[in-house]
């Protein structure tokens, strides 16, 4: 059985396709996503440099199947009129130290994330007080949740350069990104106290590092140059969660802090509105009305787009620019 004609897109075909609609249609660049959860979040970032003569379409590689993913995304024949957007993951990290990490960071036609992932920016640190406000209408600030994610950076920053450094030698076997979660990640958290929990895993990052320290002695020679490297790259110690898996990052570190602190706000609310009502009526009006305007922090955190100021964002756009630059 023949192939179907949209099995063989390519930037070539699109171009062709743009110069048979004329001068009058605007030109067409089709961007190439991991998956349909990518949609929203290259479309919000795409949209910036839409003009009269330039849109982009933002699909995934195969209309035919449910098949997706960054090697079928950055596999295909890319060009001006077909890129690829796609998480960085480690590949940025890497530095073309593995065939994968030398396309995402060579190809000219692949925008990737800079930061781990798109999770890395819904979970943006200086714009998380905004989702507990927009998750429970409450503005109180429990907790400086921007000062935790800090403190947790810094905690976790000698630990990640390590896993950067096994990657870079071929050894993730022995230390991996699922190794590298399991040490970092937490499940619930004191808000009233979190820096038990920082402790905590201050702990068991140090337990691992001395464990890596033993059983690769040959990396003291150039740790120190690596970590140099890592901060050069944008990974400061303060901002290492930007570089964390993205599921880890979002189910294991930030939630467990914000949804006790959105229980917390929702509760404060609740017991105002018992306080002020003067008559039962009122009070269950009230506190109807306020449970139907909520919403769960875990939805406004995946939908969030506060995230332009960024600073792995200002290398993304740039990235965009620099290709939409070459094509004029």
């Amino acid at each position: 059985m023949g192939k179907r004609l949209d099995e063989h897109i390519t930037s070539l075909y699109i171009g062709a396709a743009n110069r048979l609609q004329g001068t009058r249609r605007a030109e067409r660049i089709v961007a190439y996503v991991e998956s349909y959860d990518d949609v929203v979040f290259w479309r919000s970032v795409l949209a910036e440099f839409e003009t009269a003569e330039r849109r982009f379409d933002v699909m995934l590689p195969t209309s035919r199947t449910l098949t997706h993913g960054k090697k079928l995304a950055i596999t295909q024949r890319l060009g001006p009129n077909l890129i690829a957007c796609v998480d960085a993951d480690l590949d940025y990290m890497l530095q073309g130290s593995t065939p994968m990490s030398h396309d995402v960071c060579n190809n000219p036609y692949i925008v990737h994330t800079y930061a781990y992932a798109i999770e890395s920016y819904q979970c943006y640190a200086p714009r998380l007080h905004e989702v507990c406000v927009m998750a429970t209408l409450n503005d109180r600030r429990l907790v400086d949740i921007e000062e935790m994610m800090r403190q947790l950076s810094v905690v976790m920053h000698p630990l990640f350069v390590w896993l950067v450094w096994t990657h870079r030698h071929g050894l993730h076997n022995h230390f991996s990104v699922s190794h590298f979660a399991q040490t970092v990640a937490f499940e619930d958290i004191n808000i009233y106290h979190p820096e038990q929990t920082i402790e905590q895993v201050r702990r068991r990052v140090n337990k691992r590092i001395s464990a890596l320290q033993r059983t690769f002695p040959q990396a003291r020679k150039d740790y120190k140059q690596l970590t140099e490297e890592v901060v050069r790259l944008g990974c400061t110690p303060e901002q290492t969660y930007l570089y964390i898996q993205g599921h880890t990052l979002m189910d294991n570190i930030v939630l467990p802090i914000i949804v006790p602190i959105c229980t917390e706000l929702r509760r404060e609310r609740e017991r105002e509105i018992q306080r002020k009502a003067v008559h039962e009526t009122q009070r269950q009006n009230e506190l109807a009305a306020y449970h139907h305007s909520q919403c769960s922090a875990e939805l406004v955190l995946r939908k969030s787009t506060d995230f332009r100021d960024c600073p792995t964002y200002r290398q993304m756009r740039e990235k965009v620019a620099s290709l939409l630059n070459k094509q004029e």
